[in-house]
């Protein structure tokens, strides 16, 4: 995460809200002295006392697999619209190039889902990833043939990443003056980046 405080968000529905808007994420661990990354699209979990989970799936041949089984920590990185800031922009003098963009970070211990948590991953995950196609009709598994289901889960592993640490970056020249966002704005056009300046 960006350290500027003016680009630091915790608010904790605001986080969850992205990680469910854009629940593909990067998973980076550190285990056995190598580095490693996973990209899988996650489901949101608001378990009992206000904890929080994020599931996830990997391909049993992914790197990361076989450590699933001991746990390890990780960080999934959610991340949204970005934008290069060109020092004209702001019609000021002395200024450097810089990146405006929003990202999310969830960190904490990975360990497997039973089976039955597993099953209720890939049904919800499917769930919720059909509901942005509506009025499509919803796919489900029940459109599979007996048993293809449980054959192709063998290929995979479900994964839970308790959530220890949630914290997100909106980086859009808030420590800026307003003319010179202004300026920002108006260059950027109807990219993203600038909707979001004009209402983070």
């Amino acid at each position: 995460m960006h350290p500027a405080k003016p680009f630091h968000v915790d608010d904790r529905e605001t986080l969850l809200g992205f990680f469910r808007a854009r629940p593909f994420v990067t998973i980076a661990a550190a285990v056995g002295g190598r580095p490693f990354t996973a990209q899988a699209p996650v489901v949101v979990r608001e378990l009992d006392f206000g904890e929080v989970a994020l599931d996830f799936h990997l391909s049993r041949g992914n790197a990361l697999a076989p450590y699933v089984v001991q746990g390890f920590r990780a960080v999934a990185l959610a991340t949204g619209p970005d934008a290069y800031v060109s020092p004209d922009w702001y019609g000021t003098e002395d200024h450097v190039p810089t990146w405006n963009y929003v990202s999310a970070e969830a960190e904490g211990l990975v360990a497997p889902l039973s089976d039955a948590e597993f099953v209720a991953l890939l049904d919800d995950l499917s769930a919720q990833e059909e509901a942005r196609l509506l009025p499509k009709t919803p796919w489900t598994r029940a459109k599979m043939s007996p048993g293809r289901f449980e054959t192709m889960m063998r290929g995979v592993i479900g994964c839970r990443l308790s959530v220890e640490r949630l914290e997100g970056t909106w980086k859009l020249s808030q420590n800026r003056t307003a003319a010179e966002r202004a300026g920002v704005v108006a260059a950027l056009g109807d990219h993203p980046i600038a909707g979001l300046m004009r209402d983070p």
